[in-house]
């Protein structure tokens, strides 16, 4: 079976490192509670609101994302027992093509370069699971749709949904 796995806020934590990115800028305290429901650059006034929308634009901020718990040891197991591939909307930000496939190479090595697909949209995959943060992603795809949870979809229904990597893991192991 072919399993596709988002990248961002689903096992690199980019969620977490707009956050701290923007109370290094602007000496704030904006924690994950505060997002609930909304994306960081939504959490902030509107006036910062930019600076936080280019962070992804800035150079480096892909190859320092932490990976999220557990991710990898369930990424690992999985890649035993699946046809695993990572899918990332990378497109939107050049620089990280780069970026993420260094930090592949780091965090994940057992995922082949080969097993690494950095597209500009996720509705050409055709597989049998998807797991994404973002319901845009999922809605299209034909086979099995897990929504990862992330702060800024909390509210989002209508999908099989897994809290955490313990709970992929439950779900797919």
């Amino acid at each position: 079976m072919t399993l596709f796995v988002d990248m961002d806020e689903v096992f690199a934590d980019a969620f977490n490192a707009h956050i701290t990115l923007y109370n290094a800028e602007f000496n704030e305290n904006l924690t994950e509670m505060d997002c609930m429901g909304r994306e960081v650059w939504q959490s902030v006034p509107v006036e910062r609101q930019s600076s936080v929308r280019n962070h992804a634009r800035t150079e480096g901020f892909f190859r320092a994302l932490e990976p999220i718990k557990d991710s990898q040891k369930v990424l690992k197991e999985l890649s035993k027992k699946y046809d695993l591939y990572v899918a990332s909307a990378a497109m939107e930000y050049p620089n990280s093509l780069r970026e993420k496939s260094d930090w592949l190479d780091e965090y994940f090595p057992f995922i082949h370069w080969r097993n690494r697909i950095l597209c500009g949209s996720k509705h050409i995959l055709n597989g049998d699971i998807l797991i994404d943060d973002r319901s845009y992603n999922l809605e299209h795809f034909q086979g099995r749709k897990i929504l990862f949870t992330s702060p800024h979809n909390i509210h989002t229904t209508g999908y099989e949904r897994a809290d955490n990597w313990l709970e992929v893991g439950n779900l797919l192991l």
